[in-house]
């Protein structure tokens, strides 16, 4: 599995010209999966998304996790994370796992965040969505759960 994590000052993803999820400050997580992922991943990647130190403590350095922050989490489904550009102009979108997959996966990230208690917001899988944030920072990891 694959993460992008931004740390924002509030982010919304709308489906449909609908909000399907907005936070104030936090986390704006985009979550890919690929096809030897399992859920030792997803909780993998979930653990590091919420004890990522960086929130600045009251000196300034990058000392606190979303969870200390008080932040809450907007997670959104992201199979291009896994899009392969390296040939040709098209990207090649194989290396994502496919959505019957991929859903259940996405959906085992966003409970073990919620486990840790912290208030996770979503988009819908498989849709077409508008995100938007503001990057704080900006800030802006790239986390995988195969390369650490």
């Amino acid at each position: 599995m694959r993460i992008v994590i931004q740390r924002c000052k509030q982010a919304e993803v709308t489906v449909g010209g609908a909000v399907a999820g907005r936070i104030a400050e936090g986390l704006m997580i985009l979550v890919g999966v690929t096809h030897e992922d399992t859920e030792k991943d997803a909780v993998y990647l979930a653990d590091k998304a919420a004890d990522l130190r960086i929130f600045e403590d009251k000196a300034g350095k990058m000392n606190h996790s979303v969870l200390e922050a008080g932040g809450a989490v907007l997670s959104v489904s992201q199979f291009t994370l896994y899009g392969d550009s390296r040939k040709g102009r098209r990207p090649n979108f194989m290396a994502a796992a496919k959505p019957e997959i991929a859903e259940g996966l996405y959906e085992a990230f966003n409970r073990r965040l919620r486990e840790r208690g912290l208030t996770v917001e979503t988009g819908r899988f498989g849709a077409m969505m508008d995100v938007s944030l503001t990057n704080w920072g900006p800030v802006t990891m790239i986390v995988d759960s195969r390369s650490e």
